[in-house]
């Protein structure tokens, strides 16, 4: 008999030559995918601080609406305004957006919806009483007011 021997000439190791092209090429891909900011604020927002403060538990079920000053007071005046999303709104115009950001949701969940306002401080209550009327003619009547977070939150 005659005894054969296995030629094993083949490498077990595997070519990274090309591993930080592809790394390079990801990073690039997801710093110029990623958005950062979902909307632009075009209101002041100098928000009143807060002695309590609970966090959200689930922020997907959370729409703002912002009221202040607008930045472009040449082109807005200087009244407080409304902004929903990226576009500055009257009041009639809140129950569209409500509406809007319920269709975006689930129908398990249309009837969770958070209306979070984030008022100025220098706002007068007259917009901010109109706005509340406003949410409660289009059935949202959980209402957050948002504070910034460095006063310390209570879980």
């Amino acid at each position: 008999m005659s005894k054969f021997k296995k030629k094993s000439s083949a490498s077990q190791d595997i070519p990274t030559s090309a591993l930080p092209d592809i790394i390079f090429m990801l990073l690039f891909f997801f710093m110029v995918t990623t958005v950062l900011r979902e909307t632009d604020i075009l209101v002041e927002q100098n928000l009143p601080r807060a002695e309590q403060l609970r966090k959200m538990q689930k922020k997907s079920l959370v729409s703002y609406i912002y009221i202040g000053k607008p930045k472009d007071t040449d082109k807005y005046g200087s009244e407080p305004r409304i902004q929903t999303n990226d576009v500055l709104v009257t009041t009639d115009n809140i129950v569209q957006f409500i509406e809007a950001e319920r269709s975006k949701l689930s129908e398990a969940e249309r009837d969770q919806i958070t209306m979070a306002l984030k008022v100025d401080d220098d706002a007068k209550m007259g917009i901010v009483s109109d706005v509340q009327l406003e949410l409660r003619e289009a059935n949202a009547l959980k209402v957050l007011y948002n504070t910034p977070p460095e006063t310390g939150a209570v879980e």
